[in-house]
């Protein structure tokens, strides 16, 4: 069944991936996105070029803070569902700005869901983040941890996200949400400045990488078709009467360590790394690891490929595109 989709970020990463998926499976959708400069916002006009071509696809440019944009967004395309994406991104940077953060991950969904709200929209999906659980002591990390806490302002910005959607819920009993953490979403149009893509860049071109700590830190690293698929099954199930506010993970469900991930990238790229050690972190965590049995069951999410398989496939679109995007300073 065609569906009329807000999406806001629909310029980012995850978002314009999404925004392919939602035209394929023939809904129409209007893209929301600021197209900031925390990265080159040309990437991210590269990233929506496809979609712009459909006749199903309309890109408006909006921030997520200006009440008034998103009620004209709505008020264009009378949404049956938003899929809210926009949020500013990044652990480190959060802590040199951490005002900015919560004006814009936390105001922001606050203005999206009240303009959900006036307007009569009684379905959407919130991205979160898997940082929202902090140095967590059990493994892996499930739904029904307290996940109070972060270690983080971008992560303190999620959960607090999380929290707003939770009260909206309660408060308005139309209103059907569903938030999703994501695990280290990597593959084709990922930012820059994330590991996977900074690290292919620097050794291609024969740079030092820098490694924070020991190498001996893990994340749940997932392919971005994985959680795509993931995003869609949340919108569909966002039909369901009886949702209120739910949460899922969205992961692989295994581990990668640092040492690892570089090997792997060494491989496919078939060139040595160059290693600059440096100290951990403030902000960075031991370990991410995506309990998934609750969005297997419910919303029969199925990852399908493994960081093995999905490293290659990065690397030959990276390749694809000379590795476009520069890479963010350290």
């Amino acid at each position: 069944m065609a569906e009329r989709v807000l999406l806001t970020g629909a310029a980012g990463f995850i978002g314009s991936h999404v925004a392919d998926a939602l035209l394929a499976r023939g809904d129409r959708v209007l893209g929301v996105d600021n197209f900031d400069d925390f990265y080159d916002p040309a990437v991210k006009r590269a990233n929506v070029a496809d979609a712009c071509r459909s006749a199903a696809f309309t890109m408006v440019d909006g921030d997520v803070r200006d009440a008034a944009a998103m009620t004209r967004a709505i008020a264009a395309i009378q949404p049956d569902v938003i899929v809210h994406l926009a949020a500013r991104a990044g652990v480190r940077p959060s802590i040199a700005a951490p005002a900015v953060y919560a004006d814009v991950n936390v105001r922001g969904t606050a203005v999206v869901l009240e303009a959900a709200r006036a307007a009569g929209v009684q379905r959407a999906v919130v991205a979160s983040s898997s940082s929202v659980y902090g140095n967590a002591s059990r493994v892996p990390f499930s739904e029904s941890d307290a996940a109070i806490q972060p270690v983080s302002p971008y992560a303190a910005t999620k959960r607090a996200a999380e929290l707003l959607c939770e009260t909206f819920a309660e408060l308005e009993p139309r209103l059907r949400i569903v938030s999703l953490r994501f695990f280290t979403v990597y593959g084709p149009r990922q930012r820059p400045d994330l590991a996977i893509h900074k690290f292919a860049s620097l050794i291609s071109s024969g740079r030092p990488i820098p490694v924070y700590g020991d190498g001996s830190s893990s994340r749940d690293y997932t392919y971005v078709t994985d959680t795509v698929q993931g995003v869609l099954a949340a919108i569909d199930r966002t039909r369901k009467g009886d949702v209120r506010h739910e949460l899922f993970n969205l992961g692989e469900s295994q581990t990668t360590t640092l040492a690892q991930l570089i090997a792997l990238l060494e491989d496919a790229l078939g060139r040595p790394a160059t290693i600059e050690r440096l100290p951990a972190q403030p902000g960075d965590v031991l370990c991410t690891f995506a309990d998934i049995s609750r969005a297997r069951d419910t919303l029969g999410y199925a990852p399908a490929v493994p960081i093995h398989d999905g490293i290659p496939r990065f690397v030959a679109w990276f390749r694809d595109t000379a590795g476009r995007g520069a890479v963010a300073p350290r």
